[in-house]
């Protein structure tokens, strides 16, 4: 009986062993690979780090937009008690619910993850976590970037600005939460060229292993570094911006509402874009919000609309070189387009009593002189003589009517009429209105970019230019550089280049012995057109002004809208003028102070104006 209770026992101690045995091998040999990946995942973490956004610099290479350190002070809720709360809200100057709030945000977002709780905290705060971190598990601090804006020129509209990602977005652009591209807390642009060029401004996060202890506190990196990933891709961008002209714009608009559109009309860059009024970039820099964003968007004078690409308004007689190249391409002059007469009489008979006043008496009048001295009369007859559908697609060529094809978001079309649109006037209505148009005035709209690139086809011989604010990207660590994406071809204007020539022959007129004298550049010939844009009601009307310069070899043509200014010679003409000579001579004159431009241009203020000093 001993001997079979002592054989029991021994097998008994002998299975257990080989059991033993067995789960070790199993564990330790066939089952090796999962329990160290599991291992690693307590003790290693990838933690993804952002490439610096890329710089912007203006066509000069001077500095528009870049980074400096933004300080931002991390939790981790698995590692974090709320015993904490009192250190770390002392640390931070909050009050214990903040700390408490931002713990609950982190919670619900990832709780084994490192979620930013205080963004942009001061280098003082930031080194207090730093030093007492042994004492704050779940705790963390990192350095990342905020953007920056050195240059004179505050470029709100065209610049834009960055906004912080909720999940609301990451689930519409269908990225996980825990995605390496985005997650929620990360910036990306909201407005102008921070927006249309977010992918390549941004580039792509990198990884970097570290080992972390029990807290989640870093220790060490893994393998001295070589299974990091290095954040790639991203990319400086250069702007066609002038800063010295777009800084003098801004200045010249200042206690204004309006626009300023310049372009090469050699190429389509934007050497200026100005919409005012507009704000501080700054008050983005960790996310406006509450009283300070319905301040901006329930402003009087709505800062955040960009009035260079969505302000339509009447053209007015900056559309009659416009109107001209339209009657002498479809004949409505007759064989001799560029001879013949039109009788001014100081007005123009509708029929029924109904007349149409010119700005003066001016007799028989060619096509030329009636650009040089804006005759009304002469543009009247035009528009009575003309078919709907043919000025509507005249218009069309030009790029009126139509998004411009531009490397930002935020436009407008603007309003050129078809027969559609005129077959539901009344007759007497449908005459009234297209003899209007013949002057600029009416049932029509143009944006201040639109009339830049049609002044701008005028002046380099008839070729639509795509407009860009980007001339090309450079990655800073490769020097690989690249093209404005996507930009579409020039178009050639079907136009004849005699009857070009005689309109831009009629603009240097104008600037030399018409409405423009006063803003002819000293030295330097130019060609342009004034115009005045009715307003409603009781309202100043708008001063309007197209220009190109030099004449025989143009390097630069603006459009210029002030509102409420009064005619094109009071505002929009001399601050034309003021901006092409910075440009093409690198400075004002000397004798600004005494300048007729300059006083006029300092002199005029748009109504309604309630301009708040903080935007």
């Amino acid at each position: 009986m001993t001997r079979v209770r002592y054989t029991l026992f021994n097998s008994t101690v002998i299975s257990l062993v080989l059991i033993l045995i067995l789960q070790l091998f199993r564990l330790q040999v066939v089952e090796q690979h999962d329990h160290s990946e599991v291992a690693h995942g307590n003790a290693l973490r990838n933690i993804r780090v952002l490439p610096a956004r890329g710089s912007v610099y203006d066509r000069n290479g001077s500095v528009l937009v870049h980074n400096l350190p933004k300080y931002t002070v991390t939790i981790t809720p698995k590692y974090f008690d709320e015993s904490y709360i009192p250190r770390l809200s002392q640390h931070l100057g909050v009050e214990d619910s903040v700390v408490a709030h931002r713990l609950e945000s982190a919670r619900k977002r990832n709780p084994y993850q490192p979620s930013p709780a205080f963004s942009n905290v001061s280098f003082e705060q930031y080194s207090r976590v730093i030093e007492d971190s042994y004492l704050l598990p779940g705790v963390g601090a990192v350095i990342d970037q905020r953007r920056n804006y050195p240059s004179d020129a505050r470029m709100s509209h065209a610049l834009g600005y960055i906004g912080e990602i909720n999940r609301d977005e990451l689930h519409t652009m269908g990225i996980d939460a825990d995605s390496a591209l985005y997650r929620q807390g990360d910036y990306l642009g909201r407005t102008g060229i921070e927006r249309s060029y977010e992918p390549w401004l941004r580039g792509v996060p990198g990884i970097a292993r570290r080992w972390v202890n029990v807290y989640g506190v870093e220790v060490m990196s893994y393998a001295s570094g070589h299974g990091d990933q290095q954040p790639r891709h991203y990319y400086d961008i250069h702007l066609g911006i002038d800063s010295d002209v777009q800084a003098l714009a801004e200045s010249l608009f200042v206690n204004k509402r309006g626009a300023v559109v310049a372009l090469d009309p050699n190429d389509g860059s934007m050497i200026a874009l100005v919409s005012q009024p507009d704000y501080s970039l700054e008050l983005f820099d960790d996310g406006v919000q509450g009283d300070s964003w319905r301040a901006l968007v329930n402003h009087i004078d709505k800062p955040l609309y960009n009035r260079a690409t969505m302000n339509f308004m009447p053209p007015g007689s900056t559309w009659k070189p416009f109107m001209a190249l339209f009657a002498l391409s479809e004949g409505l002059l007759g064989e001799h387009g560029h001879e013949a007469t039109i009788p001014c009489k100081g007005y123009h008979p509708l029929g029924g009593g109904k007349v149409f006043r010119c700005l003066g008496e001016h007799g028989s009048i060619n096509v030329l002189d009636a650009i040089k001295h804006s005759c009304n009369t002469f543009f009247f007859e035009i528009a009575r003589r003309m078919d709907i559908s043919a000025f509507h697609d005249y218009a069309s060529q030009f790029g009126f009517g139509a998004h411009a094809p531009i490397d930002l978001l935020e436009q407008t079309s603007g309003l050129i009429p078809d027969s559609s649109y005129f077959g539901s006037l009344p007759n007497y209505l449908q005459r009234t209105s297209m003899m209007n148009m013949g002057v600029g005035q009416g049932d029509m709209g143009v944006t201040p970019l639109q009339l830049a690139r049609y002044v701008s086809a005028i002046a380099n011989g008839g070729t639509l230019h795509a407009s860009h604010l980007v001339t090309h990207l450079a990655n800073p660590e490769t020097g690989e550089t690249l093209p404005v994406p996507d930009l579409p071809d020039p178009a050639e204007l079907q136009i004849d280049t005699l009857h070009l020539n005689l309109v831009r022959e009629g603009m240097r007129l104008v600037m030399e012995e018409g409405t423009g004298v006063m803003a002819q550049i000293p030295g330097i010939p130019s060609g342009g057109k004034t115009g005045t844009a009715q307003a409603p009601g009781d309202m100043t009307d708008h001063s309007v002004f197209i220009m190109f310069a030099p004449f025989d070899d143009p390097q630069i043509a603006l459009a210029v809208q002030c509102e409420n200014t009064g005619d094109g010679s009071q505002c929009a003409a001399p601050i034309a003028s003021l901006l092409a000579e910075q440009y093409l001579k690198g400075e004002v004159p000397p004798s600004w102070r005494t300048d007729i431009r300059m006083q006029r241009a300092l002199s005029a203020t748009s109504q309604l104006l309630a301009i708040d000093d903080d935007l």
